[in-house]
């Protein structure tokens, strides 16, 4: 097992250390099947995404996916340290990508090695995949065919260990108010700004009916205003937009439709893909979980678990809070404690 973490987190400072933003995850890539050949695990890739079946493979058995993702945002700009070197210091490793996801995808990694040649009751399938900060086309919805039946997955992300039993889904909408425009020193009480500030205090105000147990309300918050470009002249068009993150009672397609109904503003989404999850509480993973001593929560940030059309949880190590921020990491036991913990909750049902 030491050998296994060591491997890990020599994994983890390689990818910390080769830049992977999304869609130029080429090196990245290139790291993972370097560390899949070092346990002579044999695997498959299309553009950058990368997966590898156990030894022992049976297409009579359910299988069970194991993902995670390996590109990152871009570093922002309040970084004190180089966001591609990694500084190992007080007890953790800093970098670009070591917390969300880079300790979740090295740890699954020593995970599906230490499972990789032992007889189970489940399939495994190990897949890093790309774009998962973009939600883009070519990551790991790209695959999902290739896999062949998934029963349940995996989702590697930061949740200190904890499941994210359930996900809040995302939907984007760019609106735009539509008035006339003419000269701010005349009369016009078709004024595409007011329109849009009235629709957007509707937003504001409004209320969903159906709240979660797990995820509670749905949240739309606006967070891009534009409009006008001349002091004195009346825009005849103010677009805005809306993120709203939704709970597993709405689809994406009905709080389209919701909007719709409510406001003036012409709507359009940029995509409805991005849907709420659940699973049943008494799914066995569930139960194996708090065997452990992992509590059960729901996640307000959206992954790739909301491309997933079979039964899934979220479960890493890390903190989500660190995602994305300035001097990004992961403290060693954290990683190391992730792996054993994932071992320990799939012994349960393997």
């Amino acid at each position: 097992m030491e050998i296994l973490k060591n491997d890990a987190r020599n994994f983890l400072i390689e990818l910390i250390e080769t830049p992977s933003f999304s869609r130029e995850e080429e090196n990245t890539a290139l790291i993972i099947e370097k560390y899949l050949n070092l346990k002579n695990i044999p695997f498959q890739r299309k553009g950058n995404n990368i997966w590898a079946k156990n030894l022992q493979f049976d297409e009579n058995l359910p299988t069970v996916l194991l993902n995670s993702h390996h590109d990152t945002v871009k570093p922002n700009s309040a970084y004190t340290l180089d966001p591609f070197e990694a500084v190992q210091k007080q007890g953790k490793i800093f970098g670009l990508g070591s917390n969300d996801a880079g300790a979740s995808l090295v740890s699954l990694w020593a995970v599906f090695t230490h499972f990789y040649a032992v007889k189970l009751k489940y399939n495994l399938i190990y897949a890093t995949t790309a774009e998962e900060e973009i939600s883009g086309e070519n990551g790991v919805k790209s695959i999902l065919e290739d896999l062949g039946k998934i029963d349940f997955a995996i989702v590697g992300e930061p949740t200190k260990m904890d499941l994210a039993v359930a996900e809040k889904g995302l939907v984007v909408l760019n609106c735009v108010a539509k008035g006339t425009a003419s000269h701010a020193a005349h009369i016009n009480d078709d004024n595409s700004i007011y329109k849009a500030v009235r629709d957007i205090q509707k937003v504001q105000n409004f209320e969903f009916d159906k709240v979660s147990e797990v995820l509670g309300k749905v949240k739309a918050t606006v967070t891009i205003i534009n409009a006008g470009s001349q002091h004195n002249v009346v825009p005849d068009q103010c677009h805005f937009t809306i993120d709203v993150r939704t709970n597993e009672h709405y689809s994406n397609s009905e709080i389209l439709e919701i909007f719709r109904n409510e406001l003036e503003s012409e709507i359009q989404p940029r995509s409805l893909a991005l849907n709420s999850s659940k699973i049943n509480l008494d799914h066995p993973f569930v139960f194996a979980a708090q065997k452990e001593n992992c509590s059960l929560y729901g996640s307000p940030t959206v992954s790739d678990q909301a491309l997933m059309p079979f039964d899934s949880v979220k479960i890493g190590p890390g903190d989500s809070t660190r995602s994305h921020t300035a001097d990004e990491f992961i403290y060693q036991h954290e990683l190391d404690e992730g792996i054993e913990k994932y071992i320990k909750i799939l012994s349960h049902i393997l």
